[in-house]
């Protein structure tokens, strides 16, 4: 992987996360000392900080949560070894959730902050905004 630029590294980590990937699918772009920050949001009040293998546990247990995450990238900073991606997060929920309830599709407007080192990813800082659906 360390052939590829960190815009390239950070997409390819979107990619394997819309493929329906796992622990094991997400693992190679992560870096050992990898660390995710998510700023407060509407399904994290308190935001929320986790370790690599917090982050692909997360990853893995996603599977019985959602499915069908799309990532529509709507714009890309580099600068370094630092990428911004701005984008539209959704995914189909496979059970009931504060806000959604199962079947629902969840969106989110998204910007993360990666820094990359050596082909992966060492950190990332997300700042979600979830898309409520009207009251009804």
């Amino acid at each position: 992987m360390t052939s590829r630029t960190p815009l390239d590294c950070v997409l390819a980590l979107l990619r394997a996360i819309e493929g329906g990937g796992g622990a094991a699918e997400i693992a190679p772009f992560l870096a050992e000392g990898y660390t995710l920050s998510e700023a407060p949001h509407l399904l994290a009040p308190a935001g929320a900080t986790r370790n690599r293998d917090e982050a692909l546990a997360g990853a893995e247990a996603a599977h019985e949560v959602v499915s069908g995450q799309r990532f529509a990238v709507r714009r890309t900073t580099c600068e370094g070894n630092r990428v911004v991606v701005e984008a539209e997060w959704s995914a189909t929920l496979l059970m009931d959730l504060p806000h959604w309830d199962a079947g629902e599709l969840i969106r989110a407007r998204v910007a993360s902050v990666f820094e990359v080192r050596d082909g992966r990813v060492v950190s990332q800082d997300s700042y979600d905004c979830y898309v409520t659906p009207p009251p009804g």
